[in-house]
């Protein structure tokens, strides 16, 4: 199937994608998690009777992958096939997990994919996502051909978002504040309409995943255990249910309670940065760690309002894809192409 635009937030917790069918935008995520592949799988032999896992082999440079919504969240030692630095945009599991967004969408062809990158990353990763995914691209399924790739700070996805289902509470002549917590970073930009102010906006490791090994560490500490599955305490934590360990099970609200040091180090970190908020009208609040630092947030910018986006984990992505619309449209119109 051939798309126009193709939008992908690749984030370090989830992988998210958009694309246009028709007049209705589809989304879809999985987790980002891309552990080798198991030639040796069991599952296979029990049909009729297990259920089949909802997964797909991605092949980057001869090692198959396996990523999609059923992907192991969990493994013997605790490493699931998570990539958590900052190159990881230039890392094989980021490169299977947009191809595993492509092959779940069926795509073959796209002329325009667009992707994001975090705010302090932008400058460094954006020409080389641009040189490594733009042409001919093989995932193991055939060839997927795209033909340029736009790269935006993740955060302007939200507010595009904002600007396009926030009905009046997006202001085109006064400044809104869009902190964007993600699962190893949080980011935020300061913008009037959609000019960015560069002085006031920022990013900084300091997601929800650090929350999650504070947590971890605390779980270890009282039981003299070592504890490294932190994709069981995103889920435990998600779902409002406790932890099973061992035998226990463990309720994380106290621990989530004593890990509030970690989230005010962020908070701190955008306060300095952005400074007296008196001309910003509005904290927009997005991303898939948003319920993590809303207390927090809210805290520290008391005079301010707050708007939480709706499906914050989509936010990025869905504005990613408008972006993506607008500036094709913008680029064919100038070359006189039909669009």
């Amino acid at each position: 199937m051939k798309a126009q635009v193709f939008a992908v937030d690749v984030g370090y917790g989830n992988t998210k994608f958009a694309f246009r069918m028709q007049s209705n935008v589809v989304s879809r995520m999985f987790p980002s998690i891309a552990p080798l592949s198991v030639s040796d799988a069991v599952s296979g032999f029990g049909q009729g009777v297990l259920s089949k896992r909802d997964v797909e082999p991605i092949e980057i440079a001869g090692t198959v992958y396996e990523v999609g919504p059923d992907v192991d969240r969990s493994s013997a030692y605790g490493n699931a096939g998570r990539t958590l630095s900052e190159d990881f945009c230039t890392t094989p599991n980021y490169a299977a997990l947009l191809g595993g967004s492509l092959r779940y969408a069926r795509i073959t062809e796209v002329d325009r994919l667009v992707l994001g990158l975090p705010v302090h990353s932008i400058a460094k990763y954006s020409a080389g996502l641009r040189e490594s995914f733009t042409g001919a691209l093989k995932f193991g399924h055939g060839a997927v051909q795209v033909g340029s790739v736009k790269v935006v700070p993740q955060p302007l996805g939200s507010l595009v978002s904002f600007s396009e289902y926030g009905g009046s509470r997006f202001d085109r002549d006064n400044a809104h504040l869009v902190i964007d917590v993600g699962y190893f970073t949080t980011d935020w930009v300061v913008a009037n309409g959609f000019t960015m102010n560069d002085r006031r906006s920022g990013g900084a490791p300091g997601g929800a995943s650090q929350v999650y090994q504070h947590v971890a560490s605390l779980i270890a500490k009282q039981e003299g255990e070592p504890v490294s599955d932190i994709e069981r305490i995103d889920e435990s934590l998600r779902l409002q249910k406790p932890l099973l360990f061992y035998r226990q099970e463990i309720d994380l609200k106290p621990l989530l309670e004593q890990s509030q040091a970690v989230i005010l180090s962020t908070v701190k970190q955008i306060q300095n940065k952005v400074g007296r908020t008196a001309d910003i009208r509005s904290i927009v609040l997005t991303g898939g760690g948003a319920a993590l630092y809303e207390p927090a947030i809210r805290e520290a910018f008391p005079r301010t309002q707050i708007d939480v986006l709706d499906s914050p984990c989509f936010a990025n992505v869905k504005g990613f894809l408008i972006v993506g619309e607008s500036t094709l449209a913008r680029e064919r119109k100038a070359n006189g192409v039909a669009a």
